[in-house]
């Protein structure tokens, strides 16, 4: 289960309480504060913590003290030019700190965007939960034969049961030895800090992290993409909806400049120009390899 009766207690008492504040406040993430957000089979995402609006990126940008005489319509322009110029540093004055209980596989894929502030669960002076990713039948697929970092066709039958139970055989058996080499039966158990590199990559680890907007926005147009690792992938889908609730001028001209958006290489702009103007093309032609070629041509043929 992704919450304990003690940290569900613990959140529902941590939302009944409020504050006063005279900083910038969002009703969307008001709403969001201390929420679990279920995500996999036992992770979550919730926002601990936030700060500034998108008026505050506005703000930023313009270098003003207060709000001005801008309307609405002209901060959402000005948030539009700002993301499709690549103008980062206004969208760092938002932060975002999140809890996120997550397999220590995507942890380790998560980490590598190192932009962030971050405090990981320590197995050293803990112990962890017997709580395994073991994933839905959909999600166990065979290697891809383009791709090898990618997922090709889902196993079917008795093949996708036998690696189901491989992975749940594993886990538990690498768990049934941990708990045993920690455990003190009229002598000292392993030190913890030992008995851990025995657990497998699909148990769950918890942290929390901190990061601003324009940092965040970069790990969701990775992580959010269609080709990302599904695992990864759902978490990163469930902060988008969180960040549209607190941002939603920059999170929509994120979604339409950089998630819906494609960024073309100068021989894929005058490929381009040549399609327009009814020449036939290849990739011999455009200078592109095979791979390229592959890719340019799903942006163009959708």
């Amino acid at each position: 289960m992704p919450l304990t009766p003690e940290q569900q207690a613990e959140i529902t008492d941590q939302r009944a309480q409020s504050a006063q504040t005279m900083r910038a406040t969002v009703p969307g993430m008001e709403q969001h504060l201390y929420t679990a957000h279920e995500v996999l089979d036992h992770g979550f995402v919730r926002v601990i913590d936030y700060m500034g609006d998108d008026a505050a990126i506005c703000q930023a940008a313009r270098v003003s003290y207060g709000r001005g005489t801008k309307a609405v319509t002209n901060d959402e322009g000005l948030i539009r030019y700002l993301m499709r110029h690549w103008h980062s540093t206004p969208f760092e004055m938002c932060e975002i700190k999140l809890h996120v209980k997550l397999p220590v596989f995507v942890a380790r894929q998560w980490i590598r965007h190192r932009t962030a502030n971050v405090n990981e669960y320590s197995a050293r002076y803990s112990i962890l939960d017997r709580e395994f990713y073991i994933p839905a039948p959909e999600h166990v697929n065979a290697q891809s034969v383009i791709n090898n970092q990618g997922r090709g066709e889902v196993l079917q039958g008795e093949e996708a049961a036998r690696v189901l139970e491989i992975l749940k055989a594993d886990s538990n058996r690498c768990y049934d030895n941990y708990e045993a080499m920690i455990s003190d039966e009229g002598q000292n158990g392993l030190a913890r800090e030992l008995a851990r590199m025995n657990l497998p990559a699909n148990i769950y680890t918890q942290w929390y992290w901190k990061v601003d907007l324009h940092n965040l926005f970069h790990f969701l147009r990775l992580r959010a993409d269609a080709h990302a690792q599904y695992e990864i992938r759902v978490y990163a889908d469930m902060i988008c909806k969180i960040v549209a609730d607190w941002v939603p001028a920059a999170y929509g001209a994120f979604e339409d400049y950089r998630l819906g958006g494609a960024q073309l290489s100068g021989r894929a702009v005058d490929a381009m120009r040549r399609m327009l103007k009814g020449e036939k093309m290849d990739a011999a032609k455009a200078g592109m390899s095979a791979g390229e070629w592959r890719e340019f041509m799903g942006v163009v043929e959708g």
